[in-house]
């Protein structure tokens, strides 16, 4: 199988292209030789396509650089038939790292990190940068590995307060707001996602999930209370389970 690498620079058929630094090493450790080929996407649209991916052989290996010549696009189809935004109040330790990485192989379009009233991890400054810089890397490998051309977003980290007062429901909002909850009252999720198709964000909270007063402002701005069912999910597993369910709609409806 040939290796798959995201290449932020402009691609075509044709152009001859210094990788970046991080993919030049990667490159040199699968020990590639002049003539060998690999395949680059950068998350673009190409040619009226909205993605794909390049085939492209080694030119050039030199100590700390690789040059490549850009061969044919391939169009491609592999996005979600629906588009979700998730929101999610951190989880603590390494389950950030591996919630970032199954969103990205679930079809998550963007990721927006939140701290909340029971959020155990706190980040500000500098180490937000580096927790910031570290996730868009797990998101990057993700999209090598499991076949998507469109790397999703990784906002940057911010309260919940904060954004609720930048993103008010109305006509520029996400067609959907969905708030994930174990109160009574709550709509599952087959009845939501039954809805006609659209942007959809997803909010769900941390370890212990959100405060009450935090849920009441979620149900305040356009969000709409839905369940899981009667079982109590992992901060980092409740997430993923809904982008499972809505990636799977397409082929179920088909």
């Amino acid at each position: 199988m040939t290796a798959r690498f995201y290449a932020d620079l402009p691609l075509a058929p044709g152009l001859l292209q210094r990788l970046p630094d991080a993919v030049a090493r990667h490159v040199q450790v699968l020990r590639l030789q002049p003539g060998g080929h690999l395949t680059l996407f950068n998350g673009r649209p190409h040619n009226g396509h909205a993605e794909g991916e390049f085939d492209a052989v080694v030119e050039r290996m030199g100590r700390s650089s690789v040059d490549v010549s850009v061969g044919a696009f391939t169009p491609t189809a592999r996005q979600a038939g629906r588009t979700v935004h998730l929101l999610v109040g951190m989880p603590a330790n390494e389950r950030m790292d591996w919630l970032v990485e199954k969103a990205t192989e679930l079809g998550a379009a963007s990721v927006q990190p939140l701290m909340t009233e029971r959020s155990v991890l706190r980040l500000k400054a500098e180490r937000a940068d580096k927790k910031l810089a570290h996730w868009r890397g797990v998101a990057v490998a993700a999209c090598e590995q499991s076949g998507r051309n469109r790397v999703p977003v990784i906002h940057d980290v911010m309260t919940l307060a904060d954004w609720f007062s930048r993103h008010p429901p109305g006509p520029s909002a996400h067609a959907a707001r969905a708030l994930l909850s174990l109160q009574t009252g709550t709509r599952s999720l087959a009845a939501l996602a039954a809805a006609p198709a659209g942007e959809l964000s997803f909010l769900s909270g941390p370890e212990g999930g959100l405060g009450p007063q935090e849920e009441a402002a979620a149900l305040a701005n356009g969000f709409v209370a839905v369940t899981l069912g009667p079982c109590v999910l992992r901060a980092e597993t409740a997430p993923l389970a809904c982008l499972a369910f809505l990636a799977l709609l397409p082929a179920a409806a088909g």
